[in-house]
């Protein structure tokens, strides 16, 4: 390679062109401006001294707007932190998921640790995901609660079956939940959504939730005027027979924790297969009737 100055930070180092020339464009350029090179008009001289030679510079520049999301990832937890199966609090999933969360609301920079995606699908297998709230949980499973006549109430009574997936930056964790959905009793429904603030009420009567609407005026109006005919007076609001709550019952539970080397943790619970030999090398009994095992990341 031709030694020679970098044209975009003006240091000494191994010519960024030859290193393109022979694939390693990325990691040349990472090197040079790793730290530097976090501005648009940086991305734009680096892009604009090859792009026009060669179309396979749109590589390195990996959006729209120039930047390079491709290079985005940072630390995760080192091989002295890793989670091993000895880690585990208990052999059964509830309890590990208790211990986790735990954690994930004692730290102040998860903004709000019950939040997860809710992931469902149509009868024709067509997905959808949207974040939600988790509202509870116990040995039987998960709870949230929504309107029942949104696009994931129809997808539910079409199709019961639903991912959770909560991700805990910070702590560098995640966890998956594959399961099927029950309702929860009226009463159970009834009782969460009068400990709810009284605008939350409302705004569950408001909504109409997935339909289409002329604007957000059609919203505020409705809200104004049960606000009016609810706050005011001090009825109670009635909970809306169409909004109540669902429990997902867990089938696959997995925790994910990150290592900055990508070789991540996972440790998965399920239920055991008809007829399943228990090893215990690579399948462990776990309690409850669940069985763990060790995923390659």
């Amino acid at each position: 390679m031709i030694a020679a100055d970098c044209q975009l930070c003006g240091s000494f180092f191994s010519c960024f062109r030859a290193a393109h020339l022979s694939k390693n464009l990325r990691s040349a350029l990472r090197k040079c401006v790793s730290t530097s090179l976090r501005s648009t008009s940086l991305h734009s001289r680096f892009y604009s001294l090859f792009s026009e030679e060669d179309d396979n510079m749109s590589g390195i520049i990996s959006s729209t707007n120039g930047i390079d999301v491709a290079a985005m990832r940072k630390p995760y937890k080192e091989g002295h932190e890793s989670f091993e199966e000895g880690d585990l609090v208990a052999k059964k999933p509830m309890a590990q998921f208790a211990a986790w969360f735990k954690d994930a609301t004692e730290l102040k920079s998860v903004g709000e640790p019950n939040a997860m995606t809710v992931a469902t699908a149509s009868k024709e297998g067509r997905p959808s995901a949207r974040i939600l709230l988790m509202k509870g949980y116990d040995e039987k499973g998960f709870k949230f609660f929504t309107n029942y006549e949104s696009r994931k109430g129809q997808e539910l009574r079409e199709n019961p079956y639903v991912a959770l997936c909560w991700y805990w930056e910070p702590l560098s964790r995640s966890v998956r939940v594959e399961g099927r959905v029950e309702r929860l009793s009226e009463d159970e429904s009834t009782e969460y959504f009068h400990s709810r603030p009284p605008a939350s009420q409302i705004g569950a009567v408001v909504s109409n939730q997935s339909r289409v609407i002329e604007n957000r005026a059609v919203l505020t109006s409705k809200d104004e005027a049960l606000k009016e005919k609810y706050l005011n007076t001090g009825v109670t609001i009635p909970k809306p027979n169409y909004w109540g709550g669902f429990r997902v019952i867990p089938e696959v539970v997995e925790f994910w924790q990150g290592q900055s080397n990508r070789l991540h943790d996972r440790i998965v619970f399920r239920r055991p297969k008809q007829d399943e030999v228990i090893d215990n090398k690579l399948v462990y009994q776990g309690e409850d009737g669940w069985v763990y095992e060790r995923l390659s990341p």
